[in-house]
């Protein structure tokens, strides 16, 4: 069995990661992969494409800004792709981030409906069924359920300075997206099947795949990490993303800050230098975003508790990795993040109520993280990516016989 997948990035981010770790295991079974890739440097993986240029990304960028047109630029260098994908012939097609700057999904899709093999797409976000924004939480819109129109998020990813094309974007996916015959949809969340079940794309089956994480680096691990900080007599609280933004919950990390005592510090990995420039505060350690998964290990194990203040999520990894170092968590419940919560690995709260959030951090402070290390570990290897992603191959199988 030959397995392509197609995503905008390539061992990099969350994304990128869950598709070369498939790729990994494919090649352990024997099995032939090939990852084709939109943005960036490939990592952890020898088979790769490279679909376009950067020029492309940035001609893609352009009219998606100009004409809200995201998804329908990068023509020419999707035709390439598709030359290419003959030549390989794959039994199974797998997407994840379809969008991103850098393929068109009409040409894409009319080749996947063309060559009628089985094609598995996992939904990362919201993006495939609304007419512009990736999450739709942070309004609490539902236009996407009828027809988009007047998008109160035009000016967020994928960002559109002037034109509105969402209820036209909208149309077009619905029609791209609902043509494939052997077409199965995957989820990491219930929560995120349950909103395909109510879109465009709700008669496709679906199942439901959690995110997994390499138990083997994302473990209880030492370091001088702490020593490196001078926390050695603090109570660290620790949040890691990609980018920090507003809905990312920068903002309620600012805001938990003020409400710290003297022995309580947050660090923050993955920030920009503006703004780590911008942090004023004694309380608040800045980390630049690093793609190193041992060194995140590290931070998480030296850390009493992990904080995800997010506003928008489907599945959240970085709740995954910092359960399976050992740490606790305190998460807005949001998307799927309250899904992994069968046992005593922390608290969900209300999302938006920083002061919930304190609070259950000063009870997990109290009973000391000794008492949540065992259920964290123990949480976590159900979420194995040998044993998640595992299933993908399995689904891969059932379609390709």
């Amino acid at each position: 069995m030959k397995v392509l997948q197609i995503n905008s990035v390539c061992g990099t981010g969350s994304t990128g990661r869950i598709a070369t770790d498939i790729h990994s295991l494919l090649e352990k079974n024997g099995y032939e992969s090939i990852i084709a890739f939109g943005r960036g440097v490939p990592q952890k993986c020898d088979n790769t494409i490279k679909i376009g240029s950067n020029l492309d990304n940035y001609k893609h960028v352009a009219i998606t800004r100009l004409f809200d047109k995201h998804g329908f630029g990068s023509r020419k260098s999707t035709q390439v792709l598709i030359k290419k994908i003959k030549v390989l012939n794959p039994d199974v097609i797998h997407l994840h981030n379809i969008h991103g700057y850098y393929i068109n999904i009409q040409v894409l899709f009319d080749f996947l409906k063309e060559i009628n093999k089985p094609v598995v797409w996992t939904l990362h976000d919201c993006w495939p069924f609304t007419g512009h924004c990736a999450h739709f939480d942070y309004i609490n819109c539902s236009k996407w359920k009828t027809e988009c129109n007047r998008c109160p998020q035009k000016k967020v990813y994928p960002r559109s300075l002037l034109v509105d094309s969402s209820r036209g974007n909208f149309k077009s996916k619905r029609n791209i997206f609902t043509k494939l015959d052997k077409l199965t949809i995957v989820t990491p969340s219930i929560w995120l099947a349950e909103l395909v079940a109510e879109s465009f794309l709700k008669e496709y089956s679906v199942r439901v795949i959690n995110n997994g994480i390499d138990l083997n680096i994302f473990q209880p691990v030492n370091s001088d990490f702490r020593k490196k900080y001078n926390l050695e007599n603090k109570f660290v609280i620790l949040g890691v993303a990609n980018i920090w933004s507003a809905k990312k919950g920068f903002n309620y990390l600012v805001d938990l800050s003020k409400l710290l005592t003297k022995d309580e510090i947050i660090v923050v990995v993955g920030l920009s230098e503006t703004q780590v420039n911008e942090l004023q505060t004694n309380n608040i350690i800045g980390i630049p975003r690093t793609n190193n998964a041992k060194e995140l290990a590290e931070i998480y194990s030296a850390s009493d508790v992990f904080v995800n203040p997010s506003l928008e999520e489907n599945f959240p990894t970085v709740n995954l990795e910092s359960i399976s170092t050992g740490t606790p968590i305190v998460t807005f419940d949001v998307g799927g993040s309250s899904e992994i919560f069968n046992n005593n690995i922390g608290f969900y709260v209300e999302k938006g109520n920083v002061r919930s959030m304190y609070n259950k951090i000063n009870i997990i402070k109290k009973e000391g993280k000794s008492k949540y290390i065992d259920n964290c570990i123990e949480t976590s290897k159900k979420y194995d990516s040998l044993l998640k992603y595992s299933e993908y191959i399995q689904l891969y199988e059932e379609l390709s016989l």
